[in-house]
């Protein structure tokens, strides 16, 4: 493993980077490099890769680059690189550094151990609490910012070692399921000062035995021990223990040295770390930790929103809290309001479209779009999707008294946009209709499926009865279709200024035993280009007539619609093939026979 250490001419901008054997990595300044460089303008977006091997790295310049390597004082397009040696890119410096970290034997034991709880640390007081403060306003953009676990592992250090200023090194070390230690990333303020060897010892008293913070102090030695936590001048190390959603069980270490030496500049001689000021550290370092736990499940909870934000209305997320509880996501039996919505001209355009499949797709994907955002957008759950076809529904998982009239509004601006899609020729959807069929009963509602893969979706009867219903809106040239209860429930739950319906007829649908009436949804009156009150109450009259068998004066109340309604087709039609009487075992319904 190699450290890959960076340097600018400002002292900020400075970074490390893990190299893996067996890995390839692209430097650039490009957001979509493996190694992001943005501070340098004369470093190309992506100007070098570099091919890692147990032992060098082979770096050649990227065919995308406008300016060159130098190494060894040379401009190069490609040189093979060990450990310790140094090339420039534009005008920053990059150290070549070859890793080694081994945790040091369990029979060492410290000098002195102290383990630490909440309650305690809480009183302990920082000295420098402003540095410190600013380190830690950096650490939730550092996570989030981490595009990989290997990229946060090598921002994370870098952090904590810039607010643990008497700490000479920091790692990140994990406890496996097998009881193993495992050191994923580890960082020295002084990148020659040698390998690094923390201690197992430690780390397992602190992540499996105690879990928390536990520091360990060894007596000073001259000479390096086989169990000693590093090197010999590493004298002190404490390890945190971090809750994380992939790693269960894993740290942060920090080791240094009681005796520190004066950073040059200073006045000569050496500086005890009491122990006082390691307790701090420790405090600090929990912080870290704690922020990392919080960070964690923020943006677990968004991941989740943002599932749940697929299938459910922001009021039902809002309901759910911020901790949804998944058992109300379990199938359960309940009243739901059922729509199901189908896009028209699907396989005209599909024959059509036969040479681009992606464009088509794309112009279905935005036609379905247009069907849920509506749905969601009125309360509802988006469903399974059928091909061209969504379904909906309201009820689940939370009963409401107004789910009919949420699902008949979702309906009306679902068919209100289309309706301005086809106003405009130059629209990708202009060519395509929808078809709606809703229906109120009773269904199971939930996660539905096997134990590989389940949806949440709706299941029983009703669904498919506002199938039948959608279906039967092609045959009766209508765009929405209601059934008995929802028509009943509209007129209770629904003003005449939201939503109005027509009476289209008694049907007994395709595969069903039963006939029922069926009725259209329409816009109210006040929408411009849709019927009148009077002519959906001479219609309806019309209806009356032909279920009673009274065919004539059916055909003349039914001939007074306006041409453009094409409702009066279906029931007419039927008049026309009969000469205008009923049939002498008429039975009061039309049996309908396709779905």
């Amino acid at each position: 493993m190699f450290e890959l250490i960076t340097e600018s001419l400002e002292p900020h901008q400075k970074d490390h980077f893990t190299l893996i054997p067996g890995e390839s990595y692209v430097i650039g300044r490009d957001e979509s490099a493996d190694i992001v460089i943005d501070w340098d303008k004369a470093i190309s977006r992506k100007h070098v890769r570099i091919d890692v091997s147990s032992d060098s790295l082979q770096m050649e310049l990227h065919p995308d680059s406008t300016n060159p390597i130098f190494s060894d004082g040379r401009s190069t397009s490609s040189c093979r690189l060990k450990s310790g040696d140094i090339f420039v890119l534009g005008s920053t410096r990059f150290l070549v550094l070859q890793k080694s970290a081994e945790t040091g034997e369990t029979d060492v034991p410290p000098f002195q151990e102290m383990a630490f709880d909440q309650q305690e640390l809480k009183q302990i007081r920082f000295r420098d609490a402003d540095k410190r403060l600013e380190v830690l306003a950096n650490l939730s953009e550092v996570i989030r910012a981490s595009r990989t676990e290997s990229d946060l592992h090598s921002r994370l250090v870098n952090l904590i070692l810039a607010g643990v200023p008497y700490a000479e090194a920091v790692a990140i070390v994990e406890l496996t399921s097998q009881g193993e230690v495992k050191i994923n990333h580890w960082i020295r303020r002084h990148e020659t000062a040698g390998s690094f060897r923390p201690s197992s010892r430690l780390i397992i008293d602190s992540l499996a035995q105690k879990k928390r913070s536990i520091l360990h102090v060894w007596e000073k030695r001259e000479e390096p021990d086989s169990g000693y936590t590093a090197v010999a001048e590493l004298d002190w190390a404490f390890c945190t223990p971090v809750e994380w959603e992939q790693s269960p069980r894993w740290g942060l270490y920090l080791a240094g040295q009681r005796e520190y030496q004066l950073a040059e500049g200073l006045p000569h001689g050496q500086l005890v770390v009491e122990t006082s000021q390691l307790k701090a550290d420790v405090k600090f370092v929990e912080i870290v930790s704690q922020i990392l736990n919080s960070v964690q499940r923020t943006t677990r909870l968004e991941r989740q929103q943002a599932g749940f934000r697929q299938f459910f209305a922001p009021p039902i997320l809002a309901a759910l809290g911020d901790n949804p509880n998944t058992d109300l996501l379990e199938p359960r039996e309940c009243d739901v309001t059922v729509l199901f919505c189908d896009l028209r001209g699907f396989s005209q355009r599909a024959e059509e479209a036969s040479g681009d499949l992606i464009g088509l797709l794309d112009r279905v994907s935005k036609a379905l779009g247009v069907m849920t955002s509506q749905i969601l957008e009125h309360g509802g759950v988006t469903g399974d999707f059928q091909g061209d076809a969504a379904l909906g529904f309201w009820g689940w998982p939370f009963a409401s008294p107004t789910s009919v009239k949420q699902a008949c509004l979702a309906a009306l601006a679902i068919r209100s946009e289309f309706a301005r899609i086809q106003s405009h020729k130059d629209h990708p959807l202009s060519q395509f209709q929808m078809g709606i069929g809703i229906a109120h009963g009773r269904a199971v509602a939930g996660k539905i499926g096997t134990t590989e893969q389940v949806k949440v979706t709706v299941f029983g009867p009703v669904v498919n009865l506002a199938s039948r219903l959608e279906g039967m809106t092609k045959i009766m040239r209508v765009p929405i279709l209601v059934d008995e209860t929802i028509s009943k429930l509209v007129k209770q739950q629904v003003s005449p200024t939201e939503a109005r319906l027509r009476k289209l007829g008694r049907v007994l649908p395709y595969g069903f035993e039963k006939p029922l009436m069926v009725s259209e949804l329409l816009p109210p009156a006040s929408v411009e280009g849709t019927l009148t009150d009077e002519q959906v109450n001479d219609y309806e009259q019309g209806v009356e007539r032909f279920l009673e068998g009274d065919w004539e004066t059916a055909y003349q109340l039914l001939h007074g619609m306006p041409a453009t309604d094409r409702a009066q087709d279906f029931l007419n039609l039927i008049i026309a093939q009969h000469n205008r009487s009923a049939p002498e075992n008429w039975p009061g319904y039309i049996a309908m026979e396709r779905k």
